[in-house]
Formats: structure tokens, C-alpha cells, sequence
């Protein structure tokens, strides 16, 4: 057995008996990043010499009784884009390769007070701007399973590190499909939690703008159902630096589960659809009821989640693109500004507007449907660098993901979930679900794992 090919949910119950000492695990694991890394390069900062430390610490609160918590000696990893203490929080830039965190965020706080052990810091496009992974100071991440794929982005060395053993779960952001993406191209699972589910901070940036502040949320990908649960509970822990942080409180829900294959009229790939139509029937065949109601406009979601998002560029952010040069993020940030223009006073306010009118058409629907499954991507995964190859591949690349790019306007909790795995490409589905109703998305992953082949390394 290699501890470092074991869930989460496997391993910490064998370090908590002390069948397994979490120094073992983690040496096991830092002995795989030593071996599959350097043709990946996921992780793009290690601390083995932490790592280690931590796990020896854990060893010894466990011999004398002491509960170190629910992922006490697991590892994981942490996007380079949030701060952890003593590491520079890159966010993939040249500009930033000496911004070292003085203080842990939110997120890295909350997966040590529950006892998992960071092995390594993952890779992220420059700026995290695109669903594909590279840039100037860091280099490109491979995916593991699909080397000819993009591995996703931003959380593109987050999802290929867990693709590949390199911890069980792993710490990923997503303002506009970057933790869903990825986990869909390499072959996994992620977790978009709704906003003010995962406490978010990083003192080394200050507060973001408000595009950041309302759609930009952290979660988990995995390669089970269950690590995702463990990785969310560890998350999502009370933490003052942030305002919009707001407690979990499950009720009880119909089974009644929306089916939308080609969403405002979304081009979908019919192996996507067949993927879609097949969980639709799982959960048919459970109990649930499922329907084809008319949707709330998502393309409207998505040009206004655009105009949000590239607001936070139109102050300080296009100056940092020109200081950074890197040719992958200054050639995006070209094509979406195509897309979206830089706001007025006036336009802006109307955004945020709109943004009310739509939360509430998507409330409503969700009273009615829980769940809406629906494509992550129209597409199946492009390969690799795509995106820039041309302004046209830029915008095909823009209209598969716009069932990534709308939910985080409305604040939208989202679930992708590898269904199938073939020689050239994984696919995927994607659950959504109102505000604070991440554990519907949970449930739903577990009844449709026992249909899910297993995820190895």
C-alpha cells in the first residue's frame, strides 16, 4: 500500500489508530512528488522540512490522546494565489515572486486547526486568468491523466497535484469555473462553495473589489465524494477577517432535480449530454423526480459576471498586466476585454443591479428544483493552450464555459463530478444549487458515486 494514493477519508482513520504514523504518510508523499512532479510540475513551492515537522507533531498529540483533528496527518496542498505564512503568494507572477505572507488566510489556517499537513503550494496561470495553466515565473503544469489536455485553470496545478497523488486534497479559488474546470479536465472532483461558505482573506493584497468580493470563492477538489465533504468542514470554519463569511444551516429538501443539456442554447457535446442524461436517470432511479423546467437566463449571468470581474482590472490591474508581460495573460486580457468594455459609473450600478434581479430568478428557481445538472463546459476538455492560439479558439473557449462563468454571479454553489474516463479524455457534469445549500451537492455526489468508476493515481 502507498499512503499517498489513499483518499482522505481512507487515510486519516489509519493515522488516528495508529495503524499508520502520519510522518509515514507524509514521507510517502513527498517521496511521490519527488518521482512525479518534475514531469507535471503541479506543485510549484514545497516545504518538506514543515511538512514533516507538522507530522511528527501529530504523531505525538496522537500518543498521548490528543485529538489534532478530523484530517489530522493528511496531506494537501494550497493554491500559490492565498497567503501561507513564510511563502510568497505568487498568484503565478514575476511581479509578486517576493510577496511573502506574514500570516496564514483563512483557508490554510482553517486545513491545519483541522489537522492536515501542507506538502506543497500549486501552480496558477499569471493573474489566474485562464482555464489553462502556464506562466513566466513558474512555468506550465501538465495533466497527469491526459497530457495533451489543458489540466484546467486556474486551479490547474491544485487538480493535476491530486490527480496525481500529490496529496489527497487540495485548496483551489474559483471566481469563474477555476476549481470546476480543472477537476473536469484531470479527471476529478471539485467543489464550488456559494459565497460566504469558505472564509477568504489575504493580507498581502487587502480587500478586493467587489467582483472579487461577491464571486470569488475557495474550495476542495478530490478524488472521492467523500474527500470533498471532508475538505469543505475543514474549509469552511469560522474566521473574522471576513464579512461575508455566513454559517451553514441544512434543512431538509424535496428530490426533485432539474436537467438542462444545452442551456440558453449552449452548443453541448453529445457525450456530455449522454453523461447528463445518464446521472438524471441514477437519480431516477432513487426516488427522485426529474424535470426540464425553463431556466433563469445564464448568458445575461455571464456577460454581467464578466463586467464585474474585469472591473477589478480597470483599477491598478491593467497596469500590473503591463509591468508582468506575461504573452498568456496579456493576450487574454485583451480578447475579454473585447467582450467586456470597461464599465461606467452608470453601467456598473446597472450591473449590480441586474445582479439582484437575477439572484432572485435563481432563488425562485431553486425553491422549486434544488438541483439543476447541466454541463461544466460545452465541450469536452480543449487541448492544451488552446485559448491563445487565436482570437477565434478565445472565443470558442469562452462560449463552452459559460456554465462556469454565470453561477458565481448569483453567489451559486456548484459540483463538478467526473462521471467517465476514456483513453483520450475524461467527462463531466455539473450540479448547481442555491446559496448555502452546498450539502445537497454533497448528497447528490454520494448517490452518484456507486455509478462513478474510482479515481486512482
Amino acid at each position: 500500500m502507498d499512503p499517498a494514493t489513499l483518499t482522505a477519508a481512507a487515510l486519516a482513520p489509519l493515522i488516528r489508530s495508529r495503524q499508520l504514523s502520519a510522518e509515514e504518510a507524509i514521507r510517502a508523499t513527498l517521496a511521490r512528488i519527488d518521482r512525479v512532479n518534475p514531469g507535471l510540475n503541479a506543485i510549484v513551492q514545497r516545504m518538506d522540512d514543515q511538512a514533516l515537522a507538522q507530522a511528527r507533531d501529530i504523531d505525538a498529540q496522537l500518543a498521548t490522546g490528543k485529538d489534532p483533528g478530523p484530517l489530522a496527518g493528511v496531506p494537501v496542498t494550497v493554491k500559490v494565489n492565498i497567503d501561507q505564512q513564510g511563502q510568497a503568494t505568487t498568484n503565478g507572477l514575476r511581479i509578486q515572486a517576493d510577496l511573502v505572507a506574514e500570516t496564514d488566510s483563512p483557508p490554510v489556517a482553517n486545513l491545519r486547526r483541522a489537522g492536515a499537513i501542507i506538502v506543497g503550494r500549486t501552480n496558477t496561470p499569471a493573474f489566474s486568468l485562464r482555464w489553462f495553466t502556464r506562466n513566466s515565473l513558474h512555468g506550465a503544469t501538465t495533466n497527469p491523466a491526459f497530457p495533451d489536455l489543458t489540466p484546467g485553470g486556474s486551479s490547474g496545478g491544485a487538480a493535476s497535484a491530486t490527480a496525481a497523488g500529490l496529496g489527497a486534497i487540495a485548496h483551489g479559488t474559483d471566481i469563474a469555473g477555476s476549481i470546476r474546470y480543472p477537476a473536469y479536465a484531470c479527471g476529478i472532483h471539485g467543489l464550488r462553495p456559494g459565497l460566504g461558505r469558505v472564509p477568504a482573506f489575504n493580507a498581502t493584497a487587502g480587500d478586493r473589489l467587489i467582483g472579487g468580493q461577491l464571486m470569488a470563492v475557495s474550495g476542495p477538489l478530490a478524488r472521492s465524494a467523500a474527500d470533498l465533504r471532508l475538505g469543505l468542514a475543514a474549509l469552511s470554519h469560522p474566521d473574522p477577517r471576513d464579512p461575508w463569511w455566513t454559517p451553514a444551516t441544512p434543512a431538509p429538501y424535496p428530490k426533485r432535480a432539474a436537467l438542462a443539456l444545452t442551456p440558453d442554447g449552449l452548443q453541448t457535446d453529445p457525450q456530455i449530454q449522454d453523461a447528463l442524461t445518464a446521472a438524471a436517470r441514477t437519480l431516477e432511479s432513487q426516488g427522485w423526480d426529474i424535470g426540464t423546467p425553463p431556466l433563469p437566463p445564464m448568458r445575461e449571468a455571464m456577460e454581467l459576471q464578466l463586467t464585474l470581474w474585469l472591473s477589478e482590472f480597470g483599477l491598478g490591474g491593467a497596469d500590473a498586466i503591463a509591468r508582468e508581460a506575461d504573452p498568456d495573460a496579456s493576450f487574454v486580457h485583451r480578447e475579454l476585454t473585447k467582450l467586456a468594455p470597461p464599465p461606467t459609473l452608470e453601467s456598473f450600478m446597472r450591473a449590480l443591479q441586474s445582479r439582484a434581479r437575477l439572484a432572485r430568478l435563481w432563488r425562485g428557481f431553486f425553491a422549486d428544483w434544488p438541483v439543476l445538472l447541466t454541463p461544466v463546459s460545452g465541450q469536452l476538455p480543449f487541448p492544451n493552450h488552446y485559448d491563445t492560439s487565436s482570437p477565434a479558439a478565445f472565443a470558442q473557449v469562452i462560449e463552452a464555459q459559460m456554465p462556469q462563468i454565470a453561477p458565481p454571479l448569483m453567489g451559486l454553489p456548484g459540483l463538478a463530478v467526473t462521471t467517465t474516463r476514456t483513453a483520450t479524455h475524461p467527462i463531466a457534469i455539473q450540479a448547481l444549487a442555491d446559496r448555502g445549500n452546498e450539502h445537497i451537492l454533497l448528497d447528490l455526489a454520494d448517490l452518484l458515486a456507486p455509478e462513478i468508476p474510482a479515481i486512482t493515481p
